[in-house]
């Protein structure tokens, strides 16, 4: 990281104003929270801290827009069409949202110019769903005589609220299903990754979404809190750590208000002894340290067998060693900094917990000298079940290799775990790998890959939350349900 980085000319740095009923205005507050460069420590940007005031403005212009706009009366193919608008117009902003999310989050490069069509590729999949919204649902008593009409109406002004890994990405995936449904709602992104989604509501507000529907507020978690407990919060969509979403989900509980929770993982990748190791290494780094070991459902756990246990470590400390670690804005860094200073901290917190309870590390190991919040890519041999770095989720480039003498023992490793997010089997035979899956309590599991399906639902289980994401599963987390019974 010796080379000067290129210059920056980015629309949003340090800015005043937040997103309310359609138009961005000053910030009541007088609060601000700086934006840090993971990379190189350097605060860039900063935003404002929302008061209670801003929230109450921008749930009112939610509760407006609901209550008599246009927006909830569109008809779902109405609506899609507006989808469609504004993801063209992410696309169009694409290289300026990537750099803004690297400089926010520290995501490399690579990673992050992916981000605008991926939220485009959600916007207009879930504007597809408009058919199946405007389809008519009508059920017959059992006993005949009479008929039931089922309607789907948008649950109301939701909330939805986005981590800092994928800031971009885990917003869209509750935004479009709350458009389409003709719900409003009020984004508030992570307090460290505030900028980059202002390119997704200028997108929303060039093509055409009216006024109130869209609207934006930054600031921590006294912020987050105060609009989850608004008496105008319809329905809470969150993203984020298991901690903070067990108070949510509290909070929701006692105010009755549905929510929709994501939260962490402990995933695990069974190795079967038939696996193919070279095809193994090409996903690897996808599949167990996306983002730099960011990711929720990554399989950090990998269960290789006792016959190929020897050779499944050196592939996995071949591949992860060879993946090149330093500034995130070279589009051939593999492994960028940790997101903030403190999660760099936890990470290394983690490691020496693992050399303490007997882990060997086969590479990496540690933080990097400064600038920046790096930890060296790092695989821990010799694992066993009962240790912390097997049984919590680290949030960093850390895989742990343990062993299994059995498959019934693979299995209930997998298994033994408070999450049940992600999940991966590697095999040469597929009946073999899908039967295995099968077995493996968590809401997804991939054969000798993993990747999101727009189409289908994205959850977890246990500790790594509640309801679904994606597909038309998704889009129902957004409506409110009406049985009209008449006579047949």
């Amino acid at each position: 990281m010796t080379d000067p980085r290129p210059s920056l000319d980015l629309p949003w740095t340090h800015v005043d104003d937040l997103y309310v009923d359609g138009a961005w205005r000053p910030a009541h507050g007088t609060g601000r929270l700086p934006v840090v460069d993971p990379a190189t420590e350097e605060t860039w940007g900063s935003v404002p801290d929302a008061s209670a005031q801003d929230v109450d403005d921008a749930m009112a212009a939610a509760v407006r827009a609901f209550r008599s706009g246009p927006w909830p009366r569109m008809t779902p193919s109405e609506r899609a069409e507006v989808l469609l608008r504004m993801a063209d117009e992410v696309e169009k902003r694409a290289e300026a949202l990537a750099l803004t999310n690297t400089r926010e989050n520290g995501s490399p490069i690579a990673e992050t110019s992916g981000a605008a069509a991926n939220a485009a590729g959600i916007l207009r999949h879930v504007a597809s769903l408009a058919a199946w919204l405007e389809a008519e649902d009508v059920r017959p008593f059992p006993a005949g005589g009479a008929e039931t009409v089922v309607r789907r109406d948008p649950v109301g002004p939701c909330v939805l609220i986005a981590p800092w890994n994928f800031p971009i990405n885990l917003m869209v995936i509750k935004l479009a299903p709350a458009l389409l449904a003709g719900c409003t709602v009020v984004l508030k992104p992570a307090e460290s990754t505030p900028l980059s989604i202002r390119f997704v509501v200028e997108a929303a507000e060039a093509a055409g979404v009216p006024a109130g529907v869209v609207n934006l507020v930054t600031g921590g978690g006294a912020v987050g809190e105060a609009l989850v407990r608004h008496p105008d919060t319809a329905k809470v969509a969150f993203t984020g750590s298991t901690p903070v979403g067990r108070r949510i989900g509290a909070a929701c509980g006692e105010l009755l208000k549905p929510a929709t929770l994501e939260l962490g993982g402990k995933s695990s990748a069974i190795v079967l002894e038939d696996a193919d190791l070279d095809a193994m290494a090409q996903v690897l780094v996808r599949s167990s340290m996306r983002n730099t070991g960011q990711t929720c459902y990554i399989s950090t756990r990998i269960l290789a067998p006792a016959s190929r246990y020897d050779e499944v470590v050196d592939m996995v400390t071949a591949t992860i060693a060879a993946g090149r670690q330093g500034d995130p804005l070279d589009a051939d860094t593999v492994f960028g900094p940790l997101a903030t200073e403190r999660q760099r901290d936890v990470v290394v917190g983690y490691l020496d917990s693992a050399r303490a309870e007997g882990a060997r590390v086969t590479t990496g190991g540690a933080a990097v000298d400064g600038p920046g919040y790096f930890v060296q890519p790092t695989v821990l041999a010799d694992v066993t079940p009962s240790m912390t770095v097997a049984r919590e989720e680290i949030f960093g480039p850390v895989v742990a290799v343990l062993r299994y003498e059995t498959l019934d023992e693979a299995i209930a490793l997998a298994n033994d775990t408070s999450f049940g997010l992600g999940g991966l089997v590697f095999s040469a035979d597929p009946a073999r790998a899908l039967e295995v899956a099968e077995q493996m309590d968590t809401g997804s599991v991939g054969l000798n890959f993993f990747a999101s399906n727009h189409a289908a639902p994205f959850g977890g289980r246990h500790d790594s939350g509640l309801g679904v994401e994606y597909g038309v599963e998704g889009l129902a987390a957004y409506l409110t349900f009406k049985s009209i019974h008449r006579r047949a």
